[in-house]
Order: C-alpha cells, then structure tokens, then sequence
C-alpha cells in the first residue's frame, strides 16, 4: 500500500519504509490578448485587468517541475486553459479591487472567488489548472520522477 501525503511545496511518498522526497514547483501566468500577465502592481492595473476579461476570455497557463531530490532526475511541464466571462459590471470589479486579493493572484481574478464564480461563463481546460496547480499534470510527473 502506498501512501502520498500531498504538500505545497514538496512531496512525501512512503514505499516499504523509505521516504523518497520530491520537491515541486509551480508556476502560472495569465495570457490576454497576446500578453503575459502576472499580480497585478496596483489597484489601477488590476482593475484595467478585469474591464480586459469582462465580456471576453483569458487563457491560464501553469508549469510544475518535481525533482526528486534524491536522484536528482526531473519531470516539468505545462497545461492551458480558458476561462470565458459574462460581462462583468463596475461594482463588481470595485468590490473585487477594494477586497484586495486581486493584488495577490496572476491576472487579477481568482475563479473560485464568490465575487468572481457568477460572472464565469466557462472554462476550457480543467479548473484545477486555472486555480494554480493542474492535478494530472503533477501527479503523472510525481510518478515519472520517482
């Protein structure tokens, strides 16, 4: 029997009594319209962020590279998705902004936000991937790196 304790930062994987430890990273941007964009600087950007998706749609990408620090070997890579927006009303960004988490999440909007979820049309990809850390994607590399 195997058991993974899951951490955000690393892995914990015990096999017949040995711990092997991977360690993991994971990155992920916005990209609109051609641009990459990360935490919004100011309330300013991350408003003129939101009035860009609102009506239109914004793609996430996240990479994850696991090194197993044991063996040294390493497994990365990435996963896209889509989200597409309903127009989103200025209150609603001002609530959003004077909130404060659109300073502290890439591109401003938190999908799984309750201020954020009603102006969510859909998603093209899995949600895990747009929320920061695409599961399939990890666990396939957590197994080839062990």
């Amino acid at each position: 029997m195997e058991y993974l304790c899951l951490l955000y930062c690393g892995h914990v994987k015990l096999i017949q009594g040995y711990f092997l430890l991977l360690h993991l990273i994971d990155f992920e941007v916005v990209v609109y319209e051609g641009i990459i964009r990360e935490k919004p600087s100011s309330k300013e950007e991350a408003r003129e962020f939101i009035k860009g998706y609102s009506g239109g749609q914004a793609a996430v990408v996240g990479s994850v590279l696991v090194t197993n620090l044991k063996t040294g070997k390493r497994k990365g890579g990435w996963d896209r998705a889509e989200v597409y927006f309903y127009k989103i009303p200025d209150e609603a960004i001002d609530s959003l902004i004077h909130e404060g988490i659109t300073l502290n999440v890439a591109g401003g909007l938190m999908l799984e936000h309750p201020m954020t979820l009603p102006f969510v049309e859909a998603v093209v990809g899995t949600t895990d991937t747009v929320m920061g850390l695409p599961i399939a994607l990890t666990e396939k590399f957590i197994r080839e790196a062990l």
